[in-house]
């Protein structure tokens, strides 16, 4: 029988567990610059109405509070707050993405972490290590599933969030091989979460319940449950089933700790609120209304033009609220060309105003797989043109292949911390104490006093 394929499982945990991700500087702080800008996402979120709902769903259930949520003054039990911390940092859809998940990393690693250390006496190090231990299993794990699998319908950020958490929480807490490979087992069982769910909140959801799972999945470990230890391996394991199980090995076991993929290719930070895969239209738009070269009432029709298959998170056409817009390149458009700033309050879940309603029905979608990609685009191979025509004819066309915010056109850590200070409401010493903490955090009483913090 052919063999190949059949010890995935062991050799990743195998390299995760022999990590050392502290010892590359990169990698640690672009951890704590993550850990940043999760937090400014989660309190951007303190009062969403997801949240109240989820929190009533937990305190009818009840149980321990032994961790805090983000932003909530208040703690919930070691499941349960992974599960609120996981959606309160992706309910706005202004955390970070990576380019290689195809998803959102640190909003199921860090709430499945902060669990772990909340129950733990750990260092500050070591959950900085965790953390980029988790964003590497992640991308590898998008790397290795490939574009079929999200174009098809998967939300990677559950779909490959879960495994990677459970990763990271065994490394965080020197679980055994053989236990790590059970975990991975018991995460990749768990792997679900479909893209018709955008746009609403189960989206955010979903974050929270690959957190919650990870946790369960090392939980179920540590008790010796029975399980398989080859639940990526073979024709009915993850990569068999979910994705290209003969690229697997090369994708997701070659080359370990030469780069790690919090620093390259990186994580991107959002400066706007809602899908990442919006921003190259959304720059392109504003740049063309601050021009200054058209007014709006004089737009005839408006092209925003990709590569094949680039818009495929965008699944909204016809949104009808904010919320929806946020995964809807038609109305992210029409806000930047009427002149409207792209923040938080024209995402909610509150009807779109007719304006931009009538606005919408100029915009189309175009494709092109003839255009070059650029050699410093974000994600590789992607673009967006957005192309304007007046009623009188003219014509005039923005191109962007590196958004702001994105790795080659990243964020500082200032600007980090004015997302930050903006986020808690211009709490100017909550906001420094948490920002020096963070980016000094080294020991145990280090890592007690970001969790009181938070």
């Amino acid at each position: 029988m052919d063999m190949s394929g059949y010890h995935l499982t062991s050799e990743l945990a195998r390299l995760a567990l022999s990590s050392r991700p502290e010892l590359h500087a990169e990698a640690e702080r672009a951890a704590r610059f993550g850990l940043i800008d999760y937090l400014a996402s989660g309190f951007y979120a303190r009062d969403d109405a997801g949240v109240a709902k989820l929190w009533r769903i937990v305190e009818a259930e009840g149980g321990s509070a032994d961790v805090p949520v983000v932003g909530q003054g208040r703690k919930a039990s070691f499941l349960k707050a992974a599960l609120l911390n996981g959606f309160i940092g992706h309910a706005l859809d202004f955390d970070d993405v990576h380019s290689d998940v195809r998803g959102h990393p640190s909003t199921v690693l860090l709430p499945a972490l902060l669990s772990a250390a909340a129950l733990n006496r750990l260092s500050g190090e070591r959950f900085l290590a965790a953390y980029a231990v988790g964003v590497e299993v992640m991308a590898r794990l998008g790397r290795t599933i490939g574009s079929a699998h999200y174009e098809k319908g998967w939300h990677n950020t559950y779909t490959l969030g879960v495994i990677a958490a459970a990763v990271a929480v065994g490394y965080l807490l020197g679980l055994s091989q053989e236990r790590l490979e059970k975990a991975i087992g018991f995460a990749a069982t768990q792997s679900s979460g479909m893209r018709i769910q955008f746009g609403t909140e189960a989206k955010p959801l979903h974050a929270g319940l690959a957190a919650q799972a990870a946790l369960l999945s090392v939980k179920l470990a540590e008790e010796d449950f029975g399980g398989t230890r080859q639940g990526l391996d073979g024709d009915i394991g993850f990569f068999g089933l979910y994705g290209d199980l003969a690229a697997a090995e090369e994708r997701l076991l070659t080359d370990w700790g030469s780069d790690w993929s919090i620093v390259q290719p990186g994580l991107w930070f959002k400066i706007y609120p809602f899908c990442s895969a919006a921003h190259h239209a959304a720059d392109a738009a504003l740049r063309l209304y601050q021009s200054g070269a058209f007014r709006t009432e004089e737009v005839d029709r408006v092209h925003v033009i990709f590569p094949p298959k680039g818009d495929a998170a965008l699944i909204e056409r016809n949104a009808a609220t904010g919320e929806q817009g946020r995964f809807s390149v038609e109305y992210v458009v029409a806000l930047a060309l009427c002149g409207y700033p792209l923040t938080l309050e024209h995402f909610t879940n509150r009807p779109i105003e007719p304006g931009l309603l009538e606005f919408m029905p100029k915009i189309e979608r175009r494709y092109d797989g003839a255009i070059e990609p650029a050699a410093h685009a974000v994600p590789k191979g992607r673009f967006t043109i957005v192309e304007v025509v007046t009623k009188n004819g003219d014509t005039y066309r923005e191109r962007i292949d590196c958004p702001r915010g994105a790795p080659g056109n990243a964020l500082t850590l200032d600007d980090l911390q004015a997302k930050l200070l903006a986020s808690a409401r211009n709490d100017q010493a909550r906001v420094e104490r948490l920002v020096e903490t963070i980016m000094n955090m080294k020991t145990e009483d280090d890592m007690q006093s970001l969790l009181a913090l938070i």
